[in-house]
């Protein structure tokens, strides 16, 4: 008896992007990831500093953007990058995952306005946080043939 379901958000140029959850009977809480690829910009001693600047400002993104009807306040944010292997020329694997706790136990995963919430919330923190970095540039493949020909 399966419950968990995904569904794929395709409003991202350089990301992927899935939301889904655990159990979609009782939408309790439900997570969005925005996977890419990172290339440094410049180069800079300390990641760990960068990085953790970053995941804050994707929390506090997510929360100016969430709607406090459907949302509850707080959230967790998981900002994964490998500091340790990112160098100059060389592009890293960026894994973001967002929990968001909903409101109401009645909310359908299937609905429009759910899923234009989390466009919203999405897009905000890709413009914001993401695509508007001044240390790295963002690409949807590791490979810099295959992002030049897509």
């Amino acid at each position: 008896m399966k419950k968990g379901k995904t569904s794929r958000l395709n409003i991202l140029p350089d990301a992927r992007c899935v939301f889904g959850t655990v159990d979609s009977k009782e939408l309790k809480s439900l997570y969005i990831v925005i996977q890419c690829w990172i290339e440094p910009s410049d180069f800079f001693l300390n990641w760990d500093r960068i990085i953790g600047n970053l995941e804050r400002s994707i929390r506090h993104t997510a929360i100016d953007s969430l709607d406090f009807i459907f949302f509850k306040r707080y959230n967790i944010v998981d900002l994964d990058i490998r500091s340790s292997g990112i160098k100059e020329g060389k592009r890293s694997f960026l894994n973001l995952e967002i929990t968001l706790f909903t409101t109401e136990n009645n909310t359908n995963f299937k609905s429009r306005i759910l899923k234009d919430k989390l466009k919203i919330l999405v897009t905000d923190i890709y413009t914001n946080d993401l695509n508007n970095s001044k240390y790295f540039s963002i690409h949807k493949t590791k490979s810099k043939v295959k992002s030049i020909l897509n």
